[in-house]
């Protein structure tokens, strides 16, 4: 345990009696059983790359639970969610408390001295992550000397995102030993699974067709969806839709509109195979969705035409080789559509005219295959950085079940 310097003493000693109200255990969801490990980050989009880091983690400890404080964002039914506890000792007290963590995974230049002392004081390791060049930032009166070297001794082992950060951290004396450079944190999504002899069998099948695939379509979007599909069918006589309804509730909804709509159709879930003649193959939910962004080069991702629906995440479709095509109302995804469209790997469309256009140009394998490139470099950008905190939490929590 590191020395206190003045500066922490004096702050902890400010913040030993602040009047805050401190939220009862029962206010609280209940502790899981077993090892814990518990995740903090200050934006939704560092949120939804931790969740997917914790994602990974839990595949290979599928008995952890994990706790997430910070913005709210869409998590996994195998995480919890509590609130950063205020800078009081009581506070955070209850806090540890009742959540006991084994593991802090932290994602934010914002520390938080008090929280992040007690926090090792009760023997959690701390690990930072995902640390650039930007001031640290503390909540400390302006007169007391700056915080933020004091608290960063208290983590374990930091990953920083490059050299310069690296050079900074090591300037306010913290232990190279324990400094990594790892890359940047990025959001990132664990691949969809698929039967590898069903993908082969599909694969086969569709070989000579060019497919596009219309993936977590609301109802409301069916209609726009078919209809450029009518369109681009005119210049592309072979070509065949995909649909895949976001919830199955919606099967017999959507399946009216396309049997209405006079396409030759095959229902994947009567156990029908697609022939030469189908024009559209239509499924009941997103269950098969790794196979189907496997076997069509093209994806509009759903949720997206409609204002007000919360969007889907587009880095599902990136990771497994789709170029992709959304609408303008992508809700909380924005920052993932916005980095793959930077990348040249996704292509907004607005309605009608501009869907049926770019299907029309993308079918093409060569364009595809660009786009689909830069999706997959955009996804993997941030692969070094999910790796290495991947294997440092899987092995530091071996090495507590081992004692």
């Amino acid at each position: 345990m590191p020395r206190k310097p003045f500066s922490l003493k004096a702050y902890l000693a400010l913040n030993r009696d602040r009047a805050t109200a401190v939220p009862a255990f029962s206010d609280r969801a209940e502790r899981p059983a077993g090892r814990l490990l518990w995740v903090h980050s200050d934006t939704p989009s560092r949120n939804r790359a931790l969740i997917s880091v914790c994602q990974r983690i839990r595949q290979q400890r599928p008995d952890l639970g994990v706790l997430l404080t910070g913005p709210d964002t869409v998590i996994d039914t195998c995480m919890t969610r509590d609130q950063l506890p205020a800078e009081n000792l009581t506070e955070i007290n209850a806090f540890l408390t009742h959540w006991a963590p084994d593991h802090c995974l932290w994602t934010s230049h914002a520390l938080r001295p008090a929280l992040l002392h007690l926090t090792s004081e009760r023997g959690c390791g701390l690990t930072l992550i995902d640390a650039d060049d930007r001031e640290w930032t503390t909540p400390g009166a302006r007169w007391l000397p700056d915080l933020a070297p004091g608290t960063l001794a208290h983590f374990d082992t930091i990953l920083a995102t490059d050299s310069a950060a690296e050079r900074r951290l090591r300037r306010m004396g913290f232990p190279p030993e324990h400094l990594i450079v790892a890359g940047p944190l990025t959001e990132a999504a664990v691949p969809l699974d698929c039967s590898i002899r069903q993908h082969e069998e599909m694969a086969a099948l569709l070989v000579a067709r060019p497919v596009w695939l219309a993936a977590r379509l609301h109802p409301d979007e069916v209609s726009l969806v078919l209809r450029a599909h009518g369109r681009a069918s005119r210049l592309a006589h072979r070509l065949l839709l995909i649909v895949v309804p976001d919830d199955p509730a919606d099967q017999h909804a959507v399946a009216e509109q396309v049997e209405a709509a006079g396409f030759r159709v095959c229902h994947w879930d009567a156990g029908e195979m697609p022939d030469e003649d189908t024009q559209v193959l239509l499924t009941s939910g997103p269950e098969d969705l790794g196979l189907w962004y496997r076997v069509a080069p093209l994806a509009f991702v759903g949720g997206s035409l409609v204002p007000g629906l919360p969007g889907h995440d587009p880095l599902e479709a990136a990771a497994l080789g789709s170029a992709i095509l959304y609408g303008p109302a992508v809700g909380r995804h924005l920052a993932s559509y916005s980095r793959l469209a930077e990348a040249g790997a996704a292509r907004i469309v607005n309605d009608i005219d501009s869907l049926a256009t770019a299907v029309s140009h993308l079918i093409a394998p060569d364009r595809a295959a660009a786009m689909a490139l830069a999706g997959w470099e955009t996804v993997t950008a941030g692969a070094a950085m999910t790796d290495r905190v991947v294997d440092l939490m899987v092995d530091r929590f071996d090495r507590m079940e081992a004692h």
